[in-house]
């Protein structure tokens, strides 16, 4: 999956860039075997919550659907069909509907510098309304499942040394205040990326490393990060408070216990 994730873009968008098979290529053996490693290792990695379904299974579903709809709309434009129509025709109506002043979608298309072509423009509106619903509809979907499958579940383990692997328990301080701190940060930082990358983009320009969203391949990435990227902090804030609170409801359980087999034992 993670090498169909990497693939598509330039699988379904005409390229006769060689050197461009090459760098995907290479860039796709790497994502299959960095997965491979991270999931089958034992002990801890780099990968947060991979044996606490089903976090990475929303996040990647959302990333892979992100690219795989600016794919689709891209393709109308060499190899038009009745799908890609529909994609584009969506794209078009979300973009116009969210792209109002002080939107995340404004912000994005005010990146593009003075004088560029409107077809360029309408592209970039597209893709980022399209991107941003769902990248909104992708955290609503992970609330909603945590709520029903109470994750993290009481009736299984939850191992926080492989779960959370750049999280050190004995770093300092109560753990769950920690956590609960740190949930709360990914969530403000989630909010407000979507308002902060464009004027990191802008600011790129301004230094003279522009980049260049004229090329379909880098604005289905750089808009896919741009939804993606908030959308994952928001669901680790509000993951890393989740497990904030079991841990808070395991330690008042355990006290209850205690008292209890103390009063038994008066």
């Amino acid at each position: 999956m993670v090498v169909m994730l990497i693939v598509m873009p330039f699988a379904l968008l005409p390229d006769s860039n060689q050197d461009g098979t090459q760098i995907v290529a290479l860039v796709a053996i790497f994502g299959a075997l960095f997965t491979i490693v991270e999931y089958s290792s034992s002990s801890p990695s780099l990968v947060e919550f991979r044996d606490a379904p089903p976090f990475n299974r929303v996040r990647f579903s959302a990333l892979f659907a992100t690219v795989l709809c600016l794919s689709v709309i891209f393709r109308g434009e060499t190899a038009p069909s009745e799908v890609t129509a529909f994609f584009q025709n969506s794209g078009t109506q979300i973009g116009q509907a969210i792209d109002f002043s002080y939107s995340p979608v404004r912000l994005m298309v005010l990146t593009l510098p003075e004088g560029t072509d409107p077809a360029v423009i309408q592209r970039l509106r597209d893709a980022a309304g399209l991107s941003y619903l769902l990248a909104l509809f992708s955290v609503i979907w992970f609330v909603i499942l945590l709520v029903l499958y109470q994750w993290p579940r009481r009736t299984e383990a939850f191992n926080v040394w492989i779960n959370l692997p750049t999280f050190d328990p004995t770093a300092g301080g109560d753990v769950v205040k920690r956590l609960r701190r740190d949930g709360r940060v990914n969530i403000i930082l989630g909010l407000l990326l979507p308002f902060l990358v464009p004027a990191v983009v802008k600011l790129s320009d301004i230094l003279g490393t522009p980049i260049n969203l004229e090329s379909t391949q880098t604005l289905i990435w750089t808009v896919s990060a741009w939804a993606f990227l908030p959308a994952s902090i928001l669901m680790r804030g509000v993951a890393l408070s989740r497990v904030a609170n079991m841990i808070h409801q395991q330690r008042l359980r355990a006290y209850e216990r205690e008292e209890s087999q103390g009063a038994m034992a008066v």
